[in-house]
């Protein structure tokens, strides 16, 4: 290819040699100055195409990573959906558990409210001469009911009268299927003294020993023994002042406490 264009070349300017008189040092310098250009052009044109060809691999690059790039969005697009239904899913299934949970809640508020007035209207007698109190707090029941009516001074034994009002309270509990009842026995600070301490040592015998027998009572009377439990506090949950009497007489008590099942 060189060879030709300089054999052209040189032809082309022969009959500017004839017709001009073009010494032979020009004519070399103008066919040298034609090669210097042609070789700076070729120079040129093989970088343009090494360019080229980097040009048409990046572009291959480009594309094969797009086409990655495509495929991992619908990938995760996809995982994503299924995802986002998944929580859905599962977003309906709690709030149905949690709207059912708050009905059952409810529902057994409804019953506890039931059975309090129930008891309320069935003790009031007890209620107005101060005998009996009866309280209701977050599901929690309980029916207080003072040393007095219960029980001789001393003694764990239940007496007749306090039979009947025990009776009065049984009426109701056998309605009661879903709470279980604990018997709670209470004592005010006096220690145990005198004979007595033979069979009582401390308070803490004597309100077992009441808590027990009115349970037993309970189970005798029908109520499921499962559902009832027994507990002694003596003198440590007092809920007035024991340096008075008055004080000393509430504390002295029998609670029965409903309470939610385990």
């Amino acid at each position: 290819m060189r060879k030709t264009f300089v054999a052209i070349t040189a032809f082309s300017l022969v009959p500017l040699g004839a017709a001009g008189c073009v010494s032979k040092s020009e004519y070399t310098k103008t066919v040298q100055a034609a090669e210097a250009r042609y070789n700076a052009l070729d120079t040129e044109n093989a970088r343009l195409k090494g360019e080229l060809a980097d040009a048409g691999k990046r572009n291959e690059q480009l594309t094969a990573d797009r086409t990655q790039l495509e495929r991992t969005l619908t990938m995760k697009s996809g995982e994503l959906g299924r995802r986002v239904s998944a929580l859905e899913g599962d977003n309906a299934r709690l709030t149905k558990e949690l709207a059912e949970a708050q009905k059952a809640r409810e529902e057994k508020m409804r019953e506890v409210s039931s059975t309090y007035e129930q008891l309320v209207a069935k003790m009031k007698g007890e209620i107005d001469k101060g005998q009996v109190t009866i309280s209701e707090l977050k599901g929690k029941l309980t029916v207080n009911m003072v040393e007095a009516i219960l029980f001789d001074s001393g003694k764990a034994e239940v007496k007749p009268e306090g039979l009947v009002v025990l009776g009065k309270v049984i009426e109701i509990l056998k309605t009661v299927s879903d709470k279980s009842i604990r018997i709670e026995g209470h004592t005010d600070n006096k220690p145990i003294v005198g004979t007595l301490t033979q069979r009582y040592p401390t308070n803490w015998e004597l309100s077992a020993a009441r808590a027990i027998n009115v349970a037993r009572y309970l189970q005798k009377q029908a109520i499921e023994p499962a559902n009832l439990s027994a507990a002694a506090f003596g003198e440590f949950k007092p809920v007035d002042d024991n340096t008075t009497p008055e004080g000393r007489a509430k504390n002295r008590r029998i609670e029965i406490v409903l309470v939610p099942k385990e």
